[in-house]
């Protein structure tokens, strides 16, 4: 079976991942996302990190978000000029096998 362009164009998409130090901060950014159309969906979980920060190993309680989208690069630019933290974690899982209803209504509301 051959594989259309368009098929091939609808079936990407990214989920962007970043850490927020209160749920306050991670919801305001995910509206503020959402709603100038750079992602679809946004999920935050409250996690637990262990990192490495200023010379010595850091625990902290955080939020992770996952901001589903089609536009990463805007995506990925608006939260490195908007996040509070000085050196943010955005890391970009690129998806290239999403269902097509799903992955419609993501092209539909992200882009």
């Amino acid at each position: 079976m051959n594989t259309t362009e368009s098929e091939v164009t609808l079936s990407k998409g990214s989920i962007v991942l970043s850490t927020f130090q209160s749920r306050l901060s991670a919801n305001k950014i995910a509206k503020d996302m959402i709603s100038r159309k750079l992602c679809a969906c946004v999920n935050i979980i409250k996690i637990n990190s262990i990192y490495y920060w200023n010379n010595k190993i850091q625990y902290d309680d955080e939020y992770l978000c996952f901001f589903k989208t089609v536009s990463s690069a805007k995506l990925r630019k608006e939260l490195k000029k908007i996040h509070p933290y000085k050196v943010p974690e955005i890391i970009e899982i690129k998806i290239d096998n999403v269902d097509k209803d799903y992955l419609g209504w993501l092209i539909s509301s992200a882009s």
